[in-house]
């Protein structure tokens, strides 16, 4: 299954970045992602990416460097649970834009719409 990344921060190199295709997103949702990535990435001491699974399922991937044998892989992966725990809202939300942007079914559901909206039009006009 291949995977989009959304955002990543790194703490090592005090950097943050955002897929271009993913500009689209709303202000307030962009920041959310933001913050989330950057506290993470500092209290893991880690890098710490964001992203979309090809079906729209949000992941989170620490990636540490190689010679950082005092890495939490546990602690990481508790910090991971309590953000599908706690940010259910934002992840939701994050999955529908998905779906609706970037995948068959979104192209299908839009498609719809549109139909919907023109037929809607004709009732009203007549």
């Amino acid at each position: 299954m291949s995977e989009l990344v959304l955002a990543a921060a790194s703490y090592e190199k005090q950097k943050y970045y955002l897929e271009p295709k993913f500009q689209a997103l709303p202000e307030s949702i962009q920041e959310e992602v933001r913050m989330i990535c950057v506290t993470k990435a500092q209290k893991l001491c880690c890098t710490f990416l964001m992203g979309f699974h090809e079906d729209g399922e949000i992941y989170f991937k620490t990636v540490k460097r190689e010679d950082d044998f005092d890495f939490d892989e546990i602690g990481a992966e508790l910090e991971i649970k309590e953000l599908f725990r706690t940010q259910k809202e934002l992840l939701v939300s994050l999955k529908v834009w998905f779906t609706i942007y970037f995948t068959k079914e979104g192209e299908n559901l839009k498609a719809e719409f549109l139909n919907k909206s023109k037929n809607d039009e004709t009732l009203y006009k007549n």
